[in-house]
């Protein structure tokens, strides 16, 4: 996960009045997954938690896997004596029951090989995120390859290494970047090990960047143009090659503004400027760094709500920005991933100040003490509302639905008192809609949907955005 970003302030709101109802135009079939490891890798919630999960319709999860978590004296700097590319060398207990339970319920895994790593296996032997050693590295992914290559469907390599907390050095004495050097070293020790494992043709990802560059964190374009050896320009360095990787990872998380934020500075991508990833990776195929057209996967995002006083929105918000920011991924044709970060808050800090205690992530869809927020039956029948001119364009996803179902919009002209329906929509296969509708300024709508034989559903109110 990023650093917390610092706020600025919101989106109007409006909404409508006449119905004109569209047919569904899904563009895309990008997989929904969910990260949640707060809940997953406690034993006490963790079949709940995927059963409520389940309950969304999503079948696929992302797990980032510390090589310091399952290492051998991970914090000695002195390197046991033991086969590195043995999987029973390493313990794996922490992580095991989930990608079995996911296995056993036939869900999709994606695993995150990162840093933190052993101590004994970085350069100077001082700490874990300074200069881990590739060929250490080619050889715990061996392991992992061998222990969980029946159980992981995409590989990804290195969570946020454009971030200091998972990969030093970032830059050198002259503020010239050196993470995305040390990286590309990293991914390439990887694909070493995945194939020495007798993974077959695995699908792996490089980047898992964090959305914005600091003075301590390198901005994500730059990270991934020296990553593949390109220049400022993208042009390809002499005596570097085509880098294989099939497809780009990125946390494309925003600022408190929401979703359509446009973060100052080109190397940046927030949720709201994915055209910039995109035309970097063009570039890079034009470049011959990678060899075809890369796909997007959006493997951490979330919102940020209250009682976050750094980040926090109010709850209606979170649940507003979560469906807008969906529907900005669902539009673009290249997002084959997209993936909810927690499912509940992360435990408040004890003893400190409050914009300490809320140091972890807020963007759960319940609280750290498990109450549902707005959020948690908006992303169930997520709808998000954009006015154009004198309509509001609808788009929607009920998620648990199994194929193509028929919802009620409903709507309110305040911001409380009884919804009221307004229209029936029809989804595509994957529960997806889209409808146009007149607005009327300070109307608001909620999606409703009854499976068959079941019991009515509710979404969250949410306003429209322009």
């Amino acid at each position: 996960m990023p650093v917390p970003l610092r706020p600025l302030i919101l989106i109007a709101v409006l909404a409508l009045a006449a119905l004109l109802p569209q047919a569904a135009s899904a563009s895309s079939s990008q997989t929904v997954a969910f990260e949640a490891p707060k809940d997953l890798l406690n034993p006490s919630t963790r079949l709940g938690a995927m059963d409520e999960i389940g309950s969304f319709g999503v079948h696929a999860l992302r797990v980032v896997l510390y090589w310091h978590d399952v290492a051998p004296r991970a914090d000695s700097s002195s390197k046991p004596d033991f086969d590195t590319t043995d999987p029973a060398n390493y313990d794996w207990s922490r992580y095991d029951p989930v990608l079995d339970e996911a296995r056993a319920r036939g869900w999709s895994v994606l695993l995150t090989i990162s840093g933190p790593v052993p101590k004994w296996a970085t350069e100077s032997r001082r700490d874990t995120v300074t200069r881990p050693d590739p060929s250490e590295f080619a050889q715990f992914v061996t392991a992992v390859g061998r222990h969980y290559a029946d159980r992981v469907g995409v590989w990804s390599i290195w969570n946020e290494p454009n971030q200091p907390q998972f990969l030093k050095p970032q830059y050198d004495s002259r503020h010239r970047p050196v993470s995305p050097g040390l990286y590309r070293l990293l991914y390439r020790a990887a694909l070493k090990g995945l194939t020495a494992a007798g993974v077959e043709d695995p699908t792996v990802l490089m980047g898992e960047t964090s959305p914005v560059g600091t003075g301590k964190v390198v901005a994500p374009l730059t990270f991934l143009r020296g990553a593949l050896c390109l220049s400022s320009k993208y042009k390809l360095r002499k005596g570097c090659g085509t880098l294989p990787t099939a497809g780009y990872a990125h946390h494309a998380y925003t600022r408190k503004q929401g979703p359509t934020y446009v973060p100052p500075g080109p190397n940046n991508v927030t949720i709201g400027v994915l055209s910039r990833l995109t035309r970097a990776l063009d570039r890079a195929k034009r470049a011959h760094a990678v060899a075809h057209t890369l796909p997007i996967y959006l493997t951490e995002f979330g919102i940020q709500s209250r009682p976050d006083p750094f980040a926090g929105v109010s709850y209606q918000r979170q649940a507003e920005y979560r469906a807008i920011s969906e529907r900005i991924a669902y539009d673009n044709r290249r997002v084959k991933w997209f993936s909810q970060y927690l499912l509940r808050d992360d435990d408040p800090v004890k003893g400190v100040s409050k914009l300490q205690r809320y140091s972890g992530f807020e963007s759960g869809l319940r609280t750290a003490g498990g109450k549902a927020k707005p959020a948690l039956a908006a992303f169930r029948l997520t709808l998000a509302a954009r006015t154009r001119g004198s309509k509001a364009s609808l788009w929607g996803i009920v998620r648990p639905a199994t194929g193509p179902t028929t919802a009620t919009i409903q709507y309110r002209n305040a911001a409380k008192g009884a919804f009221r329906d307004l229209t029936t929509v029809s989804t595509n296969a994957l529960g997806v809609f889209t409808a146009t509708v007149g607005y009327r300024k300070g109307r608001q709508f909620r999606l409703e949907w009854t499976p068959s034989g079941g019991k009515t559903m509710n979404g969250g109110p949410i306003r429209a955005y322009r």
